[in-house]
């Protein structure tokens, strides 16, 4: 089932650019494009739990606990760099997402202009998962249980 599933994944990524062309990406928010290119895999909360997640051979990151395991600050700039994806990110390993940087620079029309369109859409993807990082738990404990996040 994985390597079903793998297959029409890879057979689908090279497609992507066809399937998203007529929509202009810049009137997304953050989170809309979240829920398009990015919530198949890590889940619509962005812990990894997505409906694809299961099939893959890697087990997908829990995206909402970025700044906990950056002890506690976020990293924008990796955080960009793995999902703009042109640019290998050494600790990241194997690249088994998408590249959206060069997703979005094509379906922009793959010129100057859409190169600073695609780094618009992937800036507010890195601030919508900004925005979904979890208080670390000690604060969290010290929060009265109806403001409590885990």
């Amino acid at each position: 089932m994985r390597t079903v599933t793998a297959l029409i994944l890879l057979g689908l990524v090279p497609a992507l650019s066809i399937a998203f062309e007529a929509a202009d990406l810049l009137d997304y928010s953050g989170q809309e494009l979240f829920d398009r290119f990015c919530a198949s895999c890590h889940g619509d909360s962005g812990r990894g739990d997505g409906p694809v997640a299961f099939s893959l051979a890697i087990a997908v990151p829990d995206l909402t606990r970025i700044t906990e395991r950056y002890g506690g600050q976020f990293p924008a700039d990796r955080v960009y760099q793995t999902i703009d994806g042109r640019v290998a990110v050494e600790a990241h390993g194997t690249r088994p997402m998408p590249v959206w940087g060069y997703e979005f620079w094509t379906a922009e029309g793959a010129d100057a202009e859409a190169e600073a369109q695609a780094r618009t859409i992937i800036n507010r993807l890195v601030e919508y998962v900004r925005s979904i990082q979890r208080t670390p738990r000690a604060v969290q404990e010290a929060l009265p249980s109806t403001q409590r996040r885990y």
